[in-house]
């Protein structure tokens, strides 16, 4: 049994090849461009805290964020991980490991404010080490 090559038998097969049988073709068009209009670059945001960037650029871009600071240890897994280049995998791995050491800070942190907190941390450490014990057969 041979299988047919030919589907101009199918109702709108083909239709993006010719653009005059394409339903959209009257709608398309480009936008017009604004003429005499530059883009501006914003205004530089002063730096207040630590910022880290890429360094495969020159510096810090205008805007950027500055609600998390990089501290503790996550803080300087970060800066090592931004001393190497974006493409290279450890760069994203390390950031990555960083969110979670950052997680665990921020439990500790928790932990040392409020009583409540530092209860359910012994507890979640009570289960992580009764799983472990249990497992380890």
């Amino acid at each position: 049994m041979a299988i047919s090559t030919d589907h101009s038998n199918i109702l709108g097969w083909g239709a993006d090849l010719d653009p005059a049988r394409r339903p959209a073709v009257p709608m398309e068009h480009t936008p017009p461009r604004l003429q005499g209009r530059r883009p501006t670059q914003p205004v530089q945001q002063p730096q207040t805290v630590e910022i880290l960037h890429s360094i495969e650029r020159p510096g810090i871009t205008p805007v950027f964020g500055t609600s998390v600071p990089p501290r503790g240890l996550s803080g300087w897994m970060r800066r090592r991980a931004f001393r190497r280049s974006e493409s290279d995998v450890r760069h994203w791995m390390m950031l990555l490991a960083a969110d979670r050491v950052n997680v665990v800070e921020g439990l500790l942190a928790d932990a040392r404010k409020s009583p409540g907190a530092r209860a359910a941390l012994v507890g979640v450490a009570g289960v992580l080490f009764a799983t472990w014990w249990l497992r380890r057969r």
